[in-house]
């Protein structure tokens, strides 16, 4: 299997990417797993996992079995530094970023973008907020609909009923209701049309704090 160097991060990925940054900018050398596990608030195993794929996807490299030599590439400080352009315009505008697409259907391959969406800061601080544009049904007796945008609070995880955006099996992504099962997770539709989706690998990215409506 070859590389995906053309997969843009997630949104977690994107703040591990700037962890890693800030910290060798600050100390001089890179963080740890653990140390960054702290930072982002997740495990070591899904930290593990979120480096693994951005070492993939191009965006860090690192001697193997070296401790505090992950380092972003050019690629990754070329991203960084169109992030860093975006926050540093005023506040009054208040640009929460437009991360990509997420599915009310099947689940698809989670895409970060680089736009923004004006809010005027009616979802509170922006650092932890992010939105994304709704593709597909299935969430339609909810009321959300295809094109339509979610507002999302990262997170890590989530209570029974909320309404999230998950990772599914690594890269694929999904707008649904979130439930914790025995061994796995259930990932509800609100369309008849859709089955419910059950998964013993899944990762809440966000949970959903708010809908704009796309007419």
């Amino acid at each position: 299997m070859g590389q995906k160097t053309d997969v843009p991060p997630t949104p977690r990925q994107v703040q591990l990417l700037r962890a890693i940054a800030e910290f060798a900018g600050r100390d001089g050398y890179s963080p740890t797993i653990g140390e960054l596990a702290q930072i982002a608030g997740v495990s070591r195993t899904t930290t593990f996992e979120h480096i693994e794929q951005l070492r993939k996807k191009g965006y860090i490299w690192g001697l193997a079995g070296k401790a505090r030599s992950l380092t972003p590439t050019s690629k990754a400080r070329k991203l960084l530094n169109q992030l860093n352009r975006h926050q540093s315009q005023t506040k009054e505008t208040a640009e929460i970023p437009l991360a990509g697409v997420v599915a009310a259907g099947m689940p698809i391959e989670a895409v970060e973008n680089k736009d923004n969406l004006l809010i005027n800061s009616l979802f509170g601080s922006c650092d932890d907020v992010f939105a994304l544009a709704v593709r597909g049904d299935s969430m339609k007796g909810e009321n959300i609909n295809h094109g339509d945008y979610v507002i999302c609070r990262r997170a890590s995880s989530a209570s029974d009923g909320q309404l999230v955006v998950a990772i599914v099996d690594n890269e694929n992504a999904t707008l649904k209701r979130f439930y914790k099962e025995p061994g796995r997770v259930r990932l509800q539709p609100a369309n008849d049309q859709y089955q419910p989706i059950y998964s013993d690998n899944c990762r809440v990215e966000g949970v959903v704090i708010g809908l704009i409506r796309k007419l």
